[in-house]
């Protein structure tokens, strides 16, 4: 079996009096893990009996004497608590009690009100698994009787619903902020290692500002002192040196010029390394003075501090997560190995897990340093330690230590089954690891080292080829939006489930694509590199030494994709399905080839394949996941499915209702959806019906272990769902709550006679289909823009020549409007026609006149055989054009009359009962202002899905009713409420929903808003109006830096926007210096009465002289009101776009949103909204969702 150690660290003292002789009696009763302390080796034995002596002569347990930092002066560790009473933790099994007898007890933090810092919205490098993290503490919270505070502005998560905090802030994760709330709330204790860098880095500056101390706030579990020390890079190597535990040579610098003299003396390549940055923002490497000097002046404009390193490309990358309570008990969690050589970002990188190619001693090597570091940081909780190893010697450096829960924390607690976050919460309470239980076995203490039987790969998405300039490179700044994690019992197998997870286009391991210089593609990593590999061995017969030679991919991995090759190979000899026996099918099976990968490769289709693989009894058995590779019996359904087994793990006797999840976080499918899914499955559990939940993402909160009766980490594919839907035999399956990819297989999974819950997929598939979509609206008398079905490039210019240019190109059945374009004249449409089609060529593709400057509506609603139970109308701020998940939502709309309000109503009616739903649905309308006042608002309906939108949990959490919870009642057809009409309440506040973007991650791309979605994440924030709810909102957002009073403000773009000139005026009253590059922006701006603006000299190639240039004229904040995207890299708008996200300045590119924000900073300033934070003035928005929302409806 593929199993990691397993044994206890200083794991269980001995208990006052008892003596070593009846202890060591009593180990039989024990588990065989701890039993083993006493069969180790002579000179362990005499320690242990040592310390038992000690602990006979004292009435204390293992003290901090015995640290291995206890001789150094600094840094100081963790003094362990003393041992006095303590409530008893009560575990599940007799075993356990009889072993907490055996346990001091150790003195817990005496809190009874914690706050939870967050992460904020989701971006590139801190997604979705903060959700998962904080969502597990507020757990381990609650159980312990400790009321919670949560602040969160991402209104998406799971967190931020009543069932878990007692108190939500919908608040910016900022020092100021943090500081308010906690001003507010006086909790006893603050947690800051489960809202990822955001909430750590406040938790320094709070620290730092003597806000903790000041008020009496205890920092639990890792010390800021700790936090401080990992991540300040010099006091880092410092500490490290301290116990001899090798790092790459360094050098701490704050400015261009060190870096340079760091180099010189390191000798290049080098790599940069930001301090307190996340996923490698603002790291890189350099091979020369050139290099160095840019890289160190993007760095320097993102982080106070770089750590200039000796590059050590090309060295193996392994990672080890790493647990300690506050007694000195440590263990390994998981340890992760990468595909990928050192030089990629590890959350770029395809990790494994276990490690598979390190050996033994290399393997015992690492563990015993991530013990030593652990303990001698006094990192209390869990921590995330990364290696570079030499490929040819024992010689390693440490990279980085996360003192915090991380993406490779839930990665690792995934792919374990240990509940990391949980534990890491309970330590911080002051828990010791061997009085736990282990929350999925039940029958086992938490000081364990899990074991697995089976290999977990993961594999990052990115979505790079959704932006212009972008470059596709990746290395050790991080640049994927999500990732997928696959179980299987060989390599083979996992990584080819992993590869379909990524991409429901992908069938397994093959070319992808065609690179027109190879051995560059190979030897330059990109986000396409797998596939390059796997042209190289399919097409271009490239053998292992050679792919090494340029991947310095271990030959491990290599030998492995090439047994994939070798049945790729077979079966396309073959040809035919008919021609392939038993032991070839089982063969492909358990090298994970999918049913449609064997089809493509035998000619024929996936049904076919499906049923002759059945008919040779080939089918998957399921195994679960149980933490110790079934030593012992698990009380929990964490399961997968594999061809590499001859038995089932359970049996299949509940019919369960199935809830499809969403999958990968990419960009349009996101947190929101996960909260979708869950609400559904705690909802469907509520009713008295056993849930199936199935999904791949790590980063979720629907792959806890305990959210649902059964959890398969499986693939959402076709023929999985068959699989998992005709083992249970499942009663039925929810398609609707998880975003597009459920949707996709609706139509085949009722064809294949599954029962789909709630709306009927041939009535999904008139809505996903254009053309089919269209006519139906025509028949029921909904308004919409004008449309054809496109069939050649003739019939598409005839008719933009008939309604007049803009048109719409709308392919179907896809996300965050890919491939969707706006065409201004006849030179473009032939492309972007061509791009629609390629990104569905199953379905036509439909061109709409588009409407400019016309406002666009959310309304997101849920019904019941066809009939309206409730509806929510949200107002787009920006003009229609902007892709519906990056506009500015606000609810209740600040603009829309009664009469509209009630129009919109009709519409949803109507289509609800056009498409007979019985569920959740979205709509995007266009409202078009009447010529003349006799007239009414032109409505027409753009878009409509049959499933829940990304705005659901805002629209729920806005209006208090969970609409997910109304839509599951219908989708199963129970406890359906009777219909009411949400929007005639009159409420005192609004809230407003703002993009989250990852700009400055993707180098190059252009930050200029359109109609395929660019946006990573959200966040909202509510006030008691318009403006007070927009300055809270757009301080959420991470990263964000207000522009400081009479600084500068760089205005250009297209001075015909009607919204050019007030925004331009009301910066200048508020004292605002602007400046322009352009001759006529500058003579607009400067014609308006009383206003002064200066043009500057503008370098558009030379980054490091337009860093001069802003820093001279201090220039804090970009508007740029563009009418279209940058003609190329010179382009001085792009230029102006580019570099604003690159400073970590704010950017407005988009003409309403700009204007919003001015007139909420015009609002604000006077009242304080610029200045620090001040005790005793808390400001007004500072209110929790309780106190804004007073009570949530329940269905």
């Amino acid at each position: 079996m593929l199993r990691s150690v397993r044994s206890l660290q200083k794991g269980a003292r001995l208990a006052s009096g008892s003596s070593p002789s009846s202890s060591l009696a009593s180990s039989s009763l024990l588990p065989s893990t701890f039993r083993s302390l006493s069969s180790s080796s002579s000179a362990s034995a005499s320690a242990s009996t040592s310390r038992h002596r000690l602990a006979a002569r004292s009435k204390f347990a293992y003290r901090s004497s015995f640290h291995t930092a206890a001789v150094l002066s600094e840094p100081t560790p963790t003094n362990p608590a003393n041992a006095k009473h303590a409530d008893e933790i009560r575990p599940a099994s007799n075993g356990l009690q009889k072993w907490a007898k055996y346990l001091p007890k150790v003195e817990r933090q005496d809190v009874k009100k914690v706050l939870l810092v967050g992460s904020g919205g989701l971006s590139i490098g801190q997604a979705g698994e903060f959700d998962y993290s904080g969502s597990q503490a507020i757990k381990a919270l609650r159980e312990s009787g400790i009321e919670t505070i949560l602040i969160n502005p991402n209104i998406a998560t799971i967190q931020t619903s009543h069932h878990l905090a007692s108190q939500i802030y919908f608040l910016p994760i900022s020092p100021d902020y943090v500081a308010y709330v906690l001003e507010k709330e006086r909790p006893d204790g603050v947690l800051l290692t489960f809202g990822g860098q955001s909430a750590l880095n406040v938790g320094v500056k709070l620290d730092e500002m003597g806000v903790f101390e000041r008020l009496g706030v205890k920092v639990l579990g890792s010390q800021v002192d700790v936090l401080r020390m990992c991540e300040d890079r010099d006091l880092f190597v410092q500490a490290l040196d301290q116990i001899n535990i090798p790092v790459a040579k360094s050098e701490a610098v704050s400015t261009i010029n060190q870096a340079l003299k760091a180099a010189e003396k390191i000798g290049y390549p080098v790599i940069v390394r930001a301090a307190y940055a996340l996923g490698g923002l603002g790291s890189g490497f350099a091979d020369n003075e050139d290099e160095l000097r840019d890289l160190s002046a993007r760095s320097l404009s993102l982080s106070p501090q770089i750590l200039v390193e000796k590059s050590l490309k090309g060295w193996k990358e392994s990672e080890y997560e790493v647990l300690r309570d506050q007694e000195d008990n440590a263990l390994i969690c998981c340890n992760m190995e990468n595909f990928d050589p050192l030089g990629i970002h590890t959350g770029d990188s395809i990790v494994v897990a276990p490690s598979q190619t390190l050996s033994d001693d290399n393997y015992h090597m690492l563990r015993s340093a991530a013990l030593k570091v652990i303990r001698h940081l006094g990192i209390v909780g869990e921590c995330n330690i990364q290696y570079a190893l030499s490929p040819d010697s024992r010689e390693y450096r440490v990279i980085e230590v996360n003192p915090r829960l991380s993406r490779s924390s839930a990665l690792a607690s995934k792919a374990t089954g240990y509940p990391l976050a949980y534990t890491a919460a309970k330590l911080a309470l002051g828990h010791t690891l061997p009085e736990l239980p282990n929350a999925v076995t039940k029958s086992t203490t938490a000081c364990f080292e899990p074991a697995l039987d089976y290999i977990v790969t993961k594999i990052p998405k990115w979505d790079l080829s959704k932006f212009q300039h972008v470059n596709r490179e990746v290395g050790s700044s991080m640049k994927s939006v999500g990732e997928v994690m696959a179980i299987g019992r060989t390599f083979e197998e996992s990584l080819q489930k992993a590869i379909r997870q990524v991409a429901p286009n992908y069938d397994g391991f093959d070319a992808y694509v065609v690179p027109k210089d190879l051995d560059h593609a190979l030897s330059v990593p990109t986000d396409t590199r797998l596939f390059a590999i796997a042209y190289a061995m399919l097409v271009k017969n490239y053998d292992v030494e050679r792919l090494h030679d340029l991947t310095k991919i271990d030959r491990w991995f290599l030998y492995k994709l090439d047994n994939i090759v070798q049945i790729n190979r077979k079966l396309e000899q073959i040809g035919s399905i008919s021609a392939i026996d038993k032991e070839t099918m089982k063969l492909a099976k358990q090298r994970g080839f999918s049913d449609r990968q064997i089809a493509k490769l035998t000619n024929c289709k996936e049904t076919d394949v499906r049923a002759h693989r059945k008919a040779l009894g080939i089918t998957p058995f399921v195994k679960r996941i149980d933490t110790v590779a079934a030593e012992y019996p698990a009380q929990t359904n964490y399961l997968y499915t594999t061809y590499n087994a001859s038995t089932h793990d359970v049996e299949f006797d509940d019919n369960g209702t199935m809830v499809l999840g969403s999958g990968v976080y990419r960009i349009g499918s996101s947190v929101e959806f996960d909260w979708c899914a869950v609400t559904c499955a705690r909802r469907v559990r509520s009713m008295g019906h056993k849930t199936i939940m199935v999904n791949y993402n790590p980063e979720t909160v629907s792959t806890d272990f305990d959210e649902a009766d059964r959890l398969y980490f499986e693939e959402l594919s076709f023929e999985r769902v068959m699989d998992i839907y005709e083992l249970e035999g499942a009663s039925g399956v929810v398609v609707s709550v998880g975003g597009q990819l459920p949707q996709n297989i609706a139509l085949r999974l009722k064809e294949a006679e599954v029962k789909v819950l709630g709306t009927d997929p041939l009535k999904i598939d008139s809505a996903e289909d254009r053309h089919k979509f269209s006519k139906i609206l025509d028949d029921v008398g909904v308004d919409q823009p004008d449309w054809v079905e496109v069939t050649d490039v003739a019939k598409a210019k005839e008719f933009a020549n008939k309604v007049g240019y803009p048109v719409l190109v709308r392919p179907s059945y896809v996300l965050s409007g890919a491939a969707m374009n706006v065409v201004w004249d006849e030179s473009t449409l032939e492309h972007n026609l061509t791009a629609a089609a390629e990104v569905n060529t199953d379905y036509p593709v439909v061109l709409t006149k588009f409407i400019d400057n016309a406002q666009e509506i959310d309304v997101d609603a849920v019904a019941y055989k066809g009939e309206l139970l409730i509806h929510a109308v949200s107002e787009h701020v920006e003009n229609a054009g902007v892709h519906s998940g990056d506009a500015t939502l606000v609810l209740p709309p600040f603009s829309l009359d009664p009469n509209d309000l009630a129009r919109l109503k009709v519409i949803a009616q109507k289509v609800a009962k056009a498409f007979e739903i019985s569920g959740p649905f979205n709509m995007q309308i266009i409202r078009k202002p009447a010529g003349s006042e006799d007239e009414e608002a032109a409505l027409k309906v753009i878009e409509c899905n049959l499933r829940a939108s990304r705005s659901f949990p805002f629209v729920s959490k806005v209006l208090g009713t969970n609409f997910i919870d109304v839509a599951t009642c219908a989708i199963v057809g129970e406890d359906v409420p009777e219909p009411v009409d949400l929007m005639e309440q009159v409420r005192d506040y609004v809230a407003i929903k703002v993009p989250q973007f990852s700009w400055t991650r993707l180098a190059g791309a252009d930050p200029y808003l359109g109609v395929e979605m660019a946006s990573t994440g959200e966040i909202a924030a509510f006030g008691k109006d318009l403006h007070e709810a927009c300055w809270a909102a757009y301080a959420s957002q991470t990263g964000f830096r207000p522009p400081q009073p009479k600084s500068g403000v760089l205005i250009g773009g297209d001075i015909t926007k009607p919204e050019m000139q007030p925004i331009a005026r009301k910066l200048y009253d508020l004292g605002f210096k602007l400046y322009c590059t352009d001759e006529d922006v500058e003579k607009f701006l400067n014609d308006m009465p009383h206003l002064s603006a200066k043009r500057i000299w503008f370098p558009v190639k030379d980054k490091r002289k337009l860093r001069e240039v802003f820093d001279e004229h201090e220039i804090q904040m970009v508007v740029n009101l563009a009418k279209m995207r940058g003609r190329d890299q010179l382009d001085k708008d792009y230029v102006a776009r580019r570099n604003a996200v690159d400073f970590g300045l704010p950017l407005l590119n988009e003409p309403r949103s700009a204007l919003l924000f001015v007139e909420a900073l015009e609002a604000r300033m006077p009242l304080g909204c610029l200045r620090p934070w001040e005790e005793g003035n808390i400001p007004s928005e500072v209110k929790s969702w309780k106190e804004w929302v007073v009570e949530e409806n329940k269905v």
